[in-house]
């Protein structure tokens, strides 16, 4: 543990715990043995960090929440798998945060500038980008994949093994249990897309050139008809049209999605 970092007197610091000095730890927090925490990090009171877990740097744990617990899975037998948490993270109240397990993987991750609110849980061996809005009591099922710039709507619940595509907005209350394409809206129960997330591209600095191209994209696969394969082939044809700049990327960021998907795409 690091002499000089700013630690509350009632907080418990395992010895061997690595912290920066320009950590702060609240009254009553728990750091356990394997943790380390990267400079201008702020953990609040009452906060459990245990596990191999390492923190970047400029996270803030507000009181209460429990990162780098033990999976909830009846096979995870004491192992030491990790969970890695990138920098610049706002992580509030009562949030649960797991680390992986062996079957899969080994490791959780979550990425930089994500804002994961009050009571939000995530599990063993999720993966979750950056930049990213998760909102009051969502859960994240095992092995669930969060893409960067995605936002889940608050009480929603993500199915073990589901992925939720880059920019792709999910509405409040929602049962997640296909993968949801890049750059949608969808929402509801029963659970389904409704359009193409355009303002949140817009506020994004999406052109509109690109905007166009990914509207060709979601009738395509949303309006047309077609098969999943044909939609894929579809899109190979639409790309070949595109020049980079004018959405390339982004109909590659699709197809890509699609041809990788493993629960399906919710339509």
């Amino acid at each position: 543990m690091t002499e000089h970092a700013r630690i509350h007197p009632s907080a418990i610091i395992h010895a061997d715990a690595q912290l920066h000095a320009s950590v702060e730890v609240g009254p009553y927090a728990v750091i356990g043995q394997h943790v380390r925490i990267g400079a201008g990090s702020r953990i609040g009171a009452h906060c459990v960090i245990d596990g191999v877990t390492s923190l970047g740097q400029n996270n803030t744990i507000h009181p209460h929440a429990s990162i780098g617990g033990p999976p909830q899975d009846k096979k995870y037998a004491g192992e030491l798998t990790e969970l890695v948490i990138g920098s610049g993270n706002t992580i509030r109240e009562f949030t649960t945060i797991n680390t992986g397990t062996t079957q899969g993987g080994g490791k959780t991750c979550v990425g930089d500038d994500n804002w994961i609110m009050a009571y939000a849980h995530i599990a063993h061996d999720c993966m979750v980008g950056s930049n990213t809005v998760i909102a009051n009591s969502v859960a994240l099922a095992g092995h669930v994949h969060v893409d960067d710039w995605a936002i889940i709507g608050g009480l929603t619940g993500v199915h073990q093994f589901t992925r939720i595509g880059a920019h792709a907005m999910i509405g409040f209350s929602s049962h997640v249990s296909q993968d949801v394409l890049p750059f949608v809206l969808a929402g509801g129960n029963p659970f389904a897309v409704r359009g193409l997330n355009i303002e949140g591209l817009r506020r994004r600095g999406f052109n509109g050139n690109q905007i166009s191209t990914l509207k060709t994209a979601y009738r395509l696969v949303f309006r047309e008809g077609y098969t999943l394969q044909q939609a894929c082939e579809q899109l190979q044809d639409l790309q070949s049209r595109v020049v980079q700049g004018d959405g390339w990327e982004d109909i590659m960021t699709v197809l890509s999605f699609v041809q990788h998907a493993e629960r399906g795409i919710a339509r």
